[in-house]
């Protein structure tokens, strides 16, 4: 019998297509949910002498959004994936710009305090 409960199963743990596509892009988000993390702990190293216990807020925000973005980018995987595999239509809805904008806002927020404590620890040096 083909097309049972049991060939549908076993065909939604197998990837979808030979290119990955969906895959890789939840290894990307992954990769950069590290970066964000790292991030973060190098903004608790660094930002400690020039902003004291404030340096906790960056860090944490960091932690969080990296924590934010693997969840939702493992939520999407799977769902993504479950259509995908699954579904019969061949298009798939796109999700939302809302992750790529909180990381971009993050980004620039980490560029901000890494500049502010440039330039206090250039003066700190100098003076």
């Amino acid at each position: 019998m083909s097309g049972g409960p049991e060939e549908a199963h076993g065909r939604s743990h197998r990837p979808f297509d030979a290119g990955l596509q969906p895959e890789r892009t939840a290894l990307a988000w992954r990769r950069t949910a590290l970066a964000v993390a790292v991030g973060s702990l190098a903004a608790l190293r660094i930002l400690p002498e020039v902003l004291g216990l404030w340096a906790l807020v960056p860090a944490a925000l960091g932690a969080a959004v990296s924590l934010v973005a693997l969840i939702v980018t493992q939520r999407r995987y799977r769902r993504i994936h479950t259509i995908l595999t699954t579904s019969a239509g061949d298009r798939v809805a796109l999700s939302g710009g809302a992750l790529p904008a909180v990381l971009a806002v993050a980004t620039v927020g980490g560029g901000i305090m890494a500049l502010v404590a440039a330039v206090q620890l250039g003066q700190r040096i100098t003076n």
